[in-house]
């Protein structure tokens, strides 16, 4: 039943969902469904299914799902820039990657400092053409995600690569694993989950935000929220600036203020979301094994 599908903590979430609407199931059959990414000049999503080292592509206008690249590198989180290109993080092949309208795979980012890189995580392009990325070391921990290997960073940091002059900078190295990350509308702030309790015993589960000055650094970094339900991931925001993240029993929607203000609930623990569709309101989720999606009443952020 729709009614058991949104859970209300607030009375602000309730504008923000349809009690008729249903979770549609659109594909089954990942072992970790992440990144996705909608294009909308041609009405699909592309997503990550990491162990099976592979991309799918569900074609939004006819319902069909096909492999969009095999092998795809370990690929995780993926973002589509502001040129319409495919903006990938490789755990296989420890890189943030970029496909070119012709098809051809180029390398962003793979090392900084002469050492490789850990396994980029997840990514998003600034509107200055910057793009930022988390580097923790999931992909390298396992050959689950990737291929066992040695860190050779110092730690697990947050990056900004200029493609100007092609400069890798960290622009935070307190973090034990640092995931998902958005910016906010005005890009004034940004928001970094870090899923250290995946490897710190009572480590973090939370989101941290930021401060985003004119020159690239961030400042602040205060915990805007922590996690009620296993751990954040992947999260973006809708045009009003609240925040819609992944967490082990659902979606979990936040007011800018810092309030869990209600969940959709997700029969699968969840990776990893934006929103699609010609209108942006159509949220399309990363559960474990499959892809889900839902259509609301409010519209995905213009630059995610």
């Amino acid at each position: 039943m729709a009614s058991e599908i949104f859970e209300v903590l607030d009375e602000r979430f309730r504008r923000l969902f349809v009690p008729t609407a249903r979770l549609d199931v659109l594909y089954t059959g990942c072992r970790w469904a992440e990144g996705p990414a909608y294009f909308p000049a041609g009405r699909c999503l592309v997503w990550s299914d990491i162990p099976n080292d592979r991309m799918l592509r569900y074609d939004e206008c006819t319902g069909t799902v096909g492999v969009f690249r095999q092998p795809a590198g370990h690929s995780n989180g993926n973002t589509v820039d502001r040129s319409g290109r495919l903006v990938s993080c490789e755990h296989g092949g420890r890189r943030v990657s970029r496909t070119e309208f012709d098809g051809r795979v180029v390398t962003l980012a793979d090392s900084h400092d002469g050492r490789r890189l850990n396994s980029p995580n997840d990514v998003v392009e600034k509107s200055d053409g910057t793009i930022w990325f988390t580097d923790p070391t999931y992909g390298i921990d396992t050959d689950y995600e990737g291929h066992r290997g040695q860190r050779e960073q110092a730690g697990s940091h947050v990056f900004r690569f200029d493609p100007r002059d092609a400069s890798l900078a960290i622009v935070a190295d307190d973090f034990v694993q640092p995931n998902g990350l958005a910016f906010s509308l005005d890009e004034r702030q940004i928001y970094i989950v870090d899923t250290g309790a995946t490897h710190v015993e009572d480590g973090p589960r939370h989101i941290r935000r930021f401060d985003v000055g004119d020159d690239g650094r961030i400042s602040g970094g205060g915990v805007f929220a922590t996690s009620t339900s296993g751990l954040f991931d992947g999260l973006r925001l809708d045009d009003a600036g609240r925040i819609w993240t992944s967490a082990a029993d659902g979606v979990h929607c936040y007011d800018p203020d810092g309030t869990l203000i209600g969940k959709i609930r997700v029969p699968e623990v969840v990776a990893n979301l934006c929103f699609g569709g010609p209108k942006r309101n159509y949220l399309y989720v990363c559960g474990t094994t499959s892809l889900y999606g839902i259509r609301l009443p409010v519209n995905g952020a213009k630059t995610l």
